[in-house]
């Protein structure tokens, strides 16, 4: 599940992969882009804004460059070494192919591939609130934003990006259910919007550094969430049976028990 946590790390893989290097070969399988070439850029950085990737670069003589994708919900990159079988993805969902002298990064169904001037990420990126996990992360200001709109469930402002920049459906359910908040809850009704917005925060850094996505603490299979993907199965605290419906265009998991109507 691609949330804040998993963006940021997968940053981390691409900048282990190529930082410092200067790339030999690129290849774009995107239309918009197929016919650029980029050997000859040095990757500068490797970055994560909430769940946007920014891949930078730069040349002698020009203007530095971004390459930003986005991984939606099937998005994934991975790192290979010269002359290894590219074993991630099927080759036919392959959107961009970066080469240096030691390694190779495949990016697998990117959603939003695009190259622009770095100068101009703002424009692209400016309407993202703060990201849970960025060095621009600020509480008070997620919360301001939040409460701009209180007649929106609470379930629908933390996934609003505008609001903070980070949260996917996983941290959404598992913060409401730890702080017992009905998903369909007005932010106008809910008490401690502040509390709510630092637990988001926190349980996205607590995953910062490994790809096991865990709220309850453990790395167990089928002991990583509370709610979050366990329709029918007992409540960890109170037995019920979790609730799944639909919320939007998305998904929510809730305990009708512990996350009652009047528990916000």
């Amino acid at each position: 599940m691609p949330e804040g946590d998993t963006v940021w790390n997968t940053a981390r893989v691409i900048e282990r992969a190529l930082a410092g290097d200067v790339l030999t070969g690129s290849d774009f399988r995107v239309p918009r882009l197929a016919t650029t070439d980029l050997t000859g850029w040095t990757v500068a950085e490797s970055a994560s804004r909430g769940k946007h990737l920014l891949l930078r670069l730069t040349r002698d003589g020009e203007k530095p460059l971004t390459l930003h994708s986005h991984l939606r919900m099937d998005g994934a990159w991975r790192a290979y070494k010269p002359g290894e079988r590219w074993s991630g993805r099927p080759a036919h969902l392959i959107r961009v192919v970066l080469r240096t002298a030691r390694s190779v990064a495949v990016g697998y169904h990117l959603h939003e591939v695009a190259l622009l001037p770095t100068a101009d990420e703002g424009k692209l990126l400016g309407h993202l609130g703060p990201d849970l996990l960025g060095a621009d992360w600020d509480e008070d200001e997620a919360v301001r934003r939040i409460a701009e709109r209180p007649d929106v469930t609470i379930a629908e402002a933390l996934l609003d990006q505008r609001n903070l920049a980070g949260v996917g459906n996983l941290y959404k359910a598992e913060t409401l259910f730890l702080r017992g908040l009905w998903p369909w809850t007005p932010v106008a009704e809910v008490k401690d919007l502040p509390g709510t917005v630092r637990l988001a925060q926190k349980l996205v850094a607590s995953n910062r550094g490994r790809w096991t996505q865990t709220t309850t603490g453990s790395l167990r299979r089928g002991e990583t969430s509370y709610v979050y993907g366990r329709r029918a199965q007992p409540c960890r605290k109170c037995a019920s049976a979790i609730q799944k419906d639909e919320q939007g265009e998305r998904i929510t998991y809730w305990c009708p028990r512990c996350q009652k109507r009047t528990g916000a």
